[in-house]
């Protein structure tokens, strides 16, 4: 019969460590493109999410033994990852809302920050997938076997919403493109 315990885990797991003034200064000096942040900031979470399950892989261990890892090793790689990834989003959000673009949009150019362009990209693709679903459910037939039965019929105009899809799905693709652009042409702030 195997008897396990848990293995002390500092709680470090649970506690963010505060930048110094030097590590501030040290990210602050580092220049990089919007884009490229964007990128790692994917990296940084899949990173985390790859040590929260070797920390959940090495929390307990039969008495007697050792975990293939060490547990508090993972966590200070855990909290270094969580500390980047903060400073990283800090600077991607003041990045986004100081940064002015000329959105060129079916309605003309408009001076906007980043922030709003995302805003409105995230909303109109909603907005466009709730669209969709809508013509999709009207434009499904309902056959009869005979023509005695309830006729089932569209209670929306699905010509003129498609011709909205089609409006709104151009206006999509020119505002990701403008956001695209920018990123690769910003600085990380």
């Amino acid at each position: 019969m195997s008897i396990l315990k848990k293995v002390p885990i500092s709680t470090a797991l649970f506690s963010f460590v505060s930048y110094t003034e030097e590590d501030t200064a040290e990210r602050n000096n580092y220049h990089m493109k919007l884009a490229e942040a964007l990128q790692e900031r994917a990296d940084l979470n899949t990173r985390i999410s790859q040590l929260r399950e070797r920390i959940r892989n090495n929390a307990l261990v039969q008495e007697g033994e050792k975990t293939p890892e060490n547990p508090d090793e993972l966590i200070h790689q855990l909290n270094s990852c969580i500390r980047d990834l903060c400073g990283l989003i800090t600077r991607i959000n003041l990045t986004n809302s100081t940064t002015s673009v000329r959105e060129n949009s079916l309605t003309g150019e408009k001076e906007k920050t980043l922030t709003e362009l995302i805003a409105e990209r995230d909303t109109l693709t909603l907005k466009l997938s709730v669209y969709r679903d809508i013509v999709s459910e009207a434009s499904s037939s309902v056959y009869r076997a005979r023509g005695t039965e309830i006729k089932v019929l569209p209670a929306v105009n699905v010509q003129k919403l498609q011709k909205e899809i089609d409006q709104m799905s151009k206006q999509l693709r020119l505002t990701d493109n403008t956001i695209q652009e920018t990123n690769w042409t910003t600085e990380l702030k």
